[in-house]
């Protein structure tokens, strides 16, 4: 008998009415669970329990959010096969890809904990102006009250951690929706938190899909949204949600560069595993690889063989490297994607092929600007390569986006280095490393179009708080 999804809210399953939608595998087409619609009335509850047991926990000492987080690690740490499991079986990830990111999330809530022990305000010498004599003053970070957070379904466990631990580490407490497609993962993470012994309430999770979002995150006791996904639907949240504070990680379209001084043979698997494997799913996956005219040819070789060595097939199989793609309709706007550059005069480089939800990698060598491959977001395993006269051309090429994640630069020359730090347009800069390699401790997030604030252990920590001031006479 199928699942039936279900809302969790205040530490149990809420049964409730609404329309349900089929949750299919990418695996083998099977329908793993039918999601059940949170209506309006059970968005509210949801909210409504998250800001009593923020309110019932909001003088609970720092030393007991860390004991929260820490044991929250433990319970995940304990479940880890059963969660790769159904990161393989939902959404398709290759086994190796799917146990490393389940072991990530206990790792970051432990991470977390023990950041959290660092926080710390400051004192403001308000006496420096003539009114502040006889007067002290100082900053400490408070929670918001109630976090929304919105997840999308390529990083079920790793981006519900990188939101929920430094909410709750904050003193919030949070209400999740995440994408469907990891809505198993989702619930079983809220199970875990609660046998761990964190309060209920200070983690729900909504079933549905938009209305449920953005009922979500225009209710007036949610007081800061943290969203991950596409630009697009971060324009309608952020409409939805009106005057409130809102972290966002949108939509990318990462350039890697390759100057004539780089290791080739280096660059080349580095970008071939950023561009293909997770099957391009992810938003600092390399998109626009772009080439300095000497070294171009022996790029494209390179990068062509190196991607030829990655395995397409079975997510169940340890050695796989490139899985299905989330869902037919993905995998068919992929082709779509290729089709149309061809179509604009493009020339394939790496022929893709598709059979169901696999599609294996594409190259396309050099773009039209107007081509959809060039300009927007792919989310696929496809990648297009294009030449560079000169560095200086290079960098114009790169910048020619709307978005600016993350982005990498493969180089010997510290002269390049620097120079592409200062006018590279992207939150983030990876030097002879690429686009999709990242690490949790350092600022992440994006400029232009891929959104505004970041993550990262310490970085989320303070965007999910707030600084109070506080001042006093004592003269008196």
């Amino acid at each position: 008998m199928t699942d039936k999804l279900h809302s969790f809210i205040d530490g149990k399953r809420v049964e409730h009415a609404g329309n349900t939608t089929p949750l299919v595998s990418p695996v083998d087409l099977s329908v793993f669970a039918e999601m059940v619609e949170a209506p309006a009335a059970i968005v509210a509850q949801a909210v409504e329990s998250a800001h009593l047991a923020y309110t019932a926990n909001r003088r609970a000492s720092l030393a007991q959010r860390v004991q929260w987080l820490n044991n929250a690690a433990a319970a995940v740490e304990r479940a880890v096969p059963e969660i790769t499991a159904l990161l393989i079986q939902d959404i398709g990830k290759p086994r190796r890809a799917a146990s490393f990111e389940a072991n990530r999330a206990g790792n970051f809530l432990r991470a977390t904990a023990a950041e959290a022990q660092t926080l710390r305000g400051e004192t403001l010498p308000v006496d420096s102006a003539p009114a502040g004599a006889g007067r002290f003053g100082f900053t400490r970070r408070v929670p918001y009250g109630v976090v929304a957070a919105i997840t999308p379904f390529n990083a079920p466990i790793n981006l519900l951690v990188q939101k929920l631990a430094p909410a709750i580490a904050a003193g919030n407490a949070v209400v999740l929706k995440p994408h469907p497609a990891g809505m198993r993962v989702a619930l079983r993470v809220a199970e875990l938190f609660i046998e761990a012994g964190v309060p209920a309430g200070l983690f729900n999770v909504l079933t549905g899909d938009r209305a449920a979002a953005q009922a979500l995150v225009a209710h007036p006791k949610v007081m800061a949204v943290t969203f991950t996904g596409g630009t697009a639907a971060g324009d309608a949240l952020v409409r939805a949600s009106g005057a409130k504070k809102f972290l966002a990680e949108l939509g990318s379209n990462a350039a890697n560069i390759v100057l004539a001084d780089a290791d080739i043979t280096d660059a080349a698997k580095r970008i071939a595993a950023a561009a293909f494997e997770a099957s391009g799913q992810q938003c600092i996956s390399a998109q626009r690889i772009i080439v300095e005219k000497g070294v171009h040819d022996a790029f494209l070789s390179a990068f062509v063989t190196a991607a030829k060595a990655l395995k397409v097939g079975d997510p169940q199989d340890e050695t796989t490297d490139v899985g299905p793609m989330v869902s037919l309709a993905a995998a068919n706007r992929v082709m779509g994607m290729l089709a149309d550059a061809k179509s604009r005069g493009a020339t394939l480089a790496l022929e893709a092929t598709q059979k169901d939800c696999l599609v294996s990698p594409g190259i396309v060598a050099g773009s039209p600007r107007d081509a959809s491959i060039w300009r927007d977001e792919a989310f696929g395993p496809i990648a297009v390569v294009e030449v560079a006269a000169d560095p200086e051309e290079a960098l114009k090429l790169a910048n020619d986006s709307e978005f600016g994640l993350q982005g990498a630069l493969f180089t010997r020359s510290l002269k390049w280095a620097m120079r592409f730090s200062e006018e590279f347009e992207v939150g983030s800069l990876w030097v002879n490393e690429a686009s999709r390699f990242r690490l949790d401790m350092y600022p992440f997030g994006g400029a232009k179009r891929s959104g505004f604030g970041r993550e990262g252990v310490r970085y989320a920590i303070e965007e999910l708080s707030q600084l109070r001031f506080t001042g006093m006479r004592f003269d008196v």
